[in-house]
């Protein structure tokens, strides 16, 4: 069995024991991914994956210690896809907003992203290689080094954020949800609560929400270009 003791990035490709080597990390990550993307993590465990290999359970832990190295490993696998060679402009607050909107669409990609067990350092040499992009993105920033991660790590949180609200969105309402918004929309139309009215209107023509794609830009960008500016003040 894989040692757990280390990252899953610092250990052989596969243990020194037992027959030759059927398999590789990469085909077993690409199959877990499918898997999630499909049914979602609840549908993952090791026994899935080696069903689908057509192979044992017991086999694959010459690859992975358990489930957890399988999560890092999807997680890494997946952030490979975003683009960090888009050439970068002069303006930071928009270099970095463009990244953001990729991170959103990753995990709209793969939904199962926000259902991943939260930790900290869930890094692997895609995820690193992320991180070292965004802090040169945001390099000519007027950030401290620890601003600097606490603004992508916001930036990240909300590009997850959204993407889940987006999807959500993007399914037929049940009747509960679509009562709930019936009900928003009369409070606005009755005007009893007047800064409701005028934040969201009360005949549904000017929706803020229509494009959820420019909704977060917009806001991403306020909220970097507001952080900017406060660190500028202190």
């Amino acid at each position: 069995m894989a040692d757990d003791t280390t990252v899953v990035w610092e250990r052989p490709e596969r243990g020194a024991r037992g027959p030759a080597p059927e398999r590789s990390r990469a085909q077993i990550t690409a199959i877990a991914v499918e898997l999630a993307d499909a049914d979602g993590l609840a549908a993952l465990s090791i026994r899935a994956v080696a069903k689908r290999l057509e192979t044992g359970p017991a086999s694959l832990y010459r690859y992975v210690a358990g489930r957890d190295d399988l999560l890092d490993l999807m997680a890494d696998a997946v952030a490979g896809e975003l683009d960090l060679g888009v050439p970068l402009s002069t303006d930071p607050v928009e270099d970095m907003v463009a990244l953001a909107v990729q991170v959103k669409a990753l995990h709209l990609r793969h939904p199962w992203l926000n259902d991943l067990p939260p930790e900290p350092l869930r890094l692997g040499p895609n995820g690193l290689a992320y991180l070292d992009r965004a802090l040169q993105v945001l390099a000519p920033a007027p950030l401290a080094d620890r601003a600097k991660l606490e603004a992508i790590a916001t930036l990240n949180a909300m590009a997850a954020l959204f993407a889940r609200t987006q999807a959500q969105a993007g399914r037929t309402p049940t009747g509960r949800q679509a009562a709930q918004a019936a009900y928003l929309a009369k409070a606005a139309a009755e005007g009893t609560h007047r800064w409701l009215t005028a934040a969201i209107g009360h005949d549904g023509s000017d929706d803020p929400f229509d494009d959820p794609d420019a909704l977060f830009a917009r806001i991403a960008r306020q909220v970097l270009t507001g952080w900017l500016r406060g660190e500028q003040t202190v």
